[in-house]
């Protein structure tokens, strides 16, 4: 079934904010958070409607430390309301360049208690430890007929590449339990453009199934959009339930003066109506130095729409 797209947005809708996070919450505010350039701080900023996040409230809620595991490279927080309290997942690093080609983040956590996040308190619940001790990142979790889930990006070193996808049952907010199913590496040529890529991984749960998106390849035009499903009542740490689509389902829009679209997150409209796409993507190809280091990485939003079959049609990046 296909939706009527009634819901416009000023795109960009926030500006110079890569790896956009956008949950509405029960209280009617859009809360945002995105990767702030110089990676040194988590912003979260909140609005009634997505265009106003550009000039909404906002307030630096942790800052990196002056130094040790928690001091660099502070990326891609999200924040999510689970269990009655309010989380902030994010990356961070202990210095800022790579090691052996390989950057050294691992994945933490911090909560707040309040009710409006952006005045709260926020503690530091740690590192979220996974199997193995290696670079990790871009973490989301999700609430699935009570269980909560967690699903990251992380290099294995047996696994040639940057980074897979991994899916983990959790026990807290901020602690993993049981089995640890890695459920997806960069296997086809669009997840291998310059690195070999599967990162910054989004859920959303429609019409019977589970769907993640997650971003491949380099962070430069070649970044693009990946997708997984599985049945919502089926085995979720079963690596036979998941299915993995052949081809990117969002990619660069030469046409529209947009490149490299991919670190989405999901999100409603106002009216609860339509779902909608945020992401980020860039308004040229051409830069100079490392394309992680420019900042015009802007966040936007989109309708999609869904098939007959009850997938996402994400079309492409609009101007």
């Amino acid at each position: 079934m296909t939706n009527v797209k009634t819901a416009q947005y000023n795109n960009p809708i926030v500006l110079q904010r890569a790896d956009p996070w956008v949950y509405k919450h029960t209280d009617g505010y859009y809360y945002f958070t995105g990767s702030v350039p110089g990676y040194q701080k988590i912003e979260v900023r909140r609005a009634k409607s997505l265009n106003e996040l550009e000039l909404a409230e906002s307030a630096f809620v942790w800052k990196a430390h002056p130094d040790g595991p928690l001091s660099s490279l502070i990326w891609a927080p999200e924040i999510h309301f689970v269990q009655g309290k309010w989380y902030i997942y994010f990356a961070a690093a202990g210095y800022n360049y790579p090691v052996n080609g390989i950057f050294q983040h691992r994945m933490f956590v911090i909560e707040c208690a309040d009710e409006n996040p952006l005045t709260g308190e926020w503690v530091e619940k740690g590192q979220v430890k996974t199997a193995q001790e290696s670079f990790s990142l871009d973490a989301t979790v999700f609430q699935l007929q009570d269980k909560l889930y967690y699903v990251w990006a992380q290099k294995e070193p047996a696994i040639p590449g940057n980074s897979n996808l991994y899916l983990s049952e959790m026990e807290n907010p901020w602690t993993l339990k049981g089995k640890q199913l890695l459920l997806s590496i960069p296997e086809y040529d669009w997840e291998k453009i310059g690195f070999l890529v599967n990162e910054g991984p989004a859920v959303i749960v429609r019409n019977g199934k589970v769907f993640i998106t997650y971003s491949a390849s380099a962070t430069d035009g070649n970044y693009c959009m990946g997708l997984l499903w599985a049945d919502e009542n089926s085995d979720l740490l079963d690596g036979y339930s998941w299915s993995k689509a052949k081809e990117p389902v969002f990619k660069s829009a030469p046409d529209n003066g947009q490149y490299g679209p991919g670190h989405n997150s999901f999100t409603v409209s106002e009216d609860g109506e339509e779902d909608i796409l945020v992401y980020h993507a860039r308004p040229y190809t051409e830069m100079d130095g490392d394309p992680l280091d420019n900042p015009d990485r802007h966040a936007r939003a989109q309708v999609f729409t869904w098939d007959e079959n009850g997938f996402p049609v994400f079309g492409e990046p609009v101007k």
